[in-house]
């Protein structure tokens, strides 16, 4: 009998040891430490949906409970993170979510999660054969020029520009800069990220005028020739003054979480805090589902399964 419960207890030791080599993600004690599901924020573009995508198989690969909730980009830091509704945010953007990360900072209530990795910029930006008809650009005292905003003109805008800015959402300030400055253009919003990068498209196949918000990192400046607007130099007075006379600010790109993710689920918070992506690799990612026509689940599940070693370093680093 002493001999049979001995083999058992060898055969369950050997069984457990050939789970823990093929999933050794499994063999971390008390993961998940809650089966309550991490809320990760899905946003209106798409890098920010490819990263909490792959940040959401990780946590899966884990054994973590995952849901993905729809959510607005500026408020969210306000709302979502502090009332439950979401735990994690992949992408708040320096360009525009200044105001709002300090808000969400006030509240004590969630946690700046350290940089993503790649610099953001946002800002105006026209493809190149349109300097031929603005040819003081990219000083943005060119766009001043009558005849220069009537090159950027449509029917609906004549004879002022037309400049076609980010979702509402988006925030950005660029009505008041456009007062601030005395530009004669009018803004209009796009409805969504998708529709906005489909015009540069069309417009670049017609050579047809356009001026529009390009950021980065993104594919739309690799795959096509053109150049932002040159501002005055943004300064934290001309926003805090709003004043609005000037660009819009570069920096980092943060990732936020909700201030109980921590305690709650302590190995998916330091995955998230660690979780970093270079900027051109996440450009060809987004290509991939905006070019290529790939589902943004299909390349988060390949980059995953691609990068084992990397993420499992995110894991494994707890400190």
């Amino acid at each position: 009998m002493l001999g049979c419960t001995s083999k058992a207890a060898v055969l369950a030791a050997a069984v457990c040891g050939l789970v823990a080599a093929a999933h050794p993600e499994r063999a971390m004690a008390g993961v998940p430490e809650s089966q309550d599901p991490i809320k990760i924020a899905l946003f209106d573009w798409t890098s920010v949906n490819i990263n909490a995508n792959i940040l959401g198989d990780i946590y899966k690969k884990l054994g973590y409970n995952v849901e993905y909730v729809t959510a607005d980009y500026l408020s969210s830091l306000t709302t979502g993170l502090t009332n439950g509704d979401i735990d994690v945010i992949m992408e708040e953007w320096d360009t525009t979510a200044q105001e709002a990360m300090r808000a969400s900072d006030a509240t004590g209530k969630t946690e700046n999660l350290g940089k993503l990795g790649p610099k953001a910029k946002e800002e105006w930006w026209y493809p190149i054969y349109m300097k031929e008809k603005c040819p003081g650009l990219p000083n943005w005292e060119a766009l001043k020029d009558p005849k220069c905003a009537e090159a950027f003109s449509t029917p609906e805008t004549a004879p002022k520009g037309r400049y076609l800015a980010g979702p509402a959402t988006w925030g950005g300030f660029d009505e008041e800069r456009v007062k601030a400055l005395g530009l004669p253009f009018d803004v209009v919003r796009a409805g969504t990220d998708a529709a906005m990068f489909a015009e540069l498209q069309s417009a670049e196949d017609r050579k047809a005028p356009i001026m529009l918000w390009i950021y980065s990192p993104h594919w739309a400046p690799a795959k096509y020739d053109g150049e932002w607007v040159q501002f005055p130099e943004y300064t934290p007075e001309c926003y805090e003054q709003k004043k609005y006379n000037c660009g819009k600010p570069h920096g980092e790109i943060w990732k936020y979480g909700w201030a109980g993710l921590k305690d709650t689920w302590p190995v998916a918070y330091h995955v998230a805090k660690n979780f970093t992506i270079d900027a051109k690799e996440l450009g060809l990612l987004a290509g991939q589902v905006d070019l290529e026509n790939k589902s943004i689940e299909d390349v988060a599940q390949a980059w995953v399964d691609a990068n084992e070693s990397r993420w499992r370093a995110w894991v494994a680093v707890t400190n």
